[in-house]
């Protein structure tokens, strides 16, 4: 998945203001105690990373 993809989903699923704020602020143990922008900084892949998101956040399947 590539990144422009991944924010796309974010912006969709949380809206756009709110997507920013949560990659930021939102620590996740499925990240290894990162945020959304942590883990992409440590060289985990969108795709692994938007899994989690799913996960954690309960996004429908359709979105996924």
């Amino acid at each position: 998945m590539r990144l422009t993809v991944f924010w796309e989903r974010m912006a969709e699923h949380f809206g756009a203001g709110y997507a920013e704020n949560f990659a930021r602020d939102h620590v996740m143990s499925e990240l290894g105690g990162r945020t959304v922008h942590e883990a992409l900084a440590a060289g985990w892949d969108a795709k692994s990373v938007w899994q989690v998101v799913c996960s954690v956040m309960d996004v429908p399947a359709e979105r996924r």
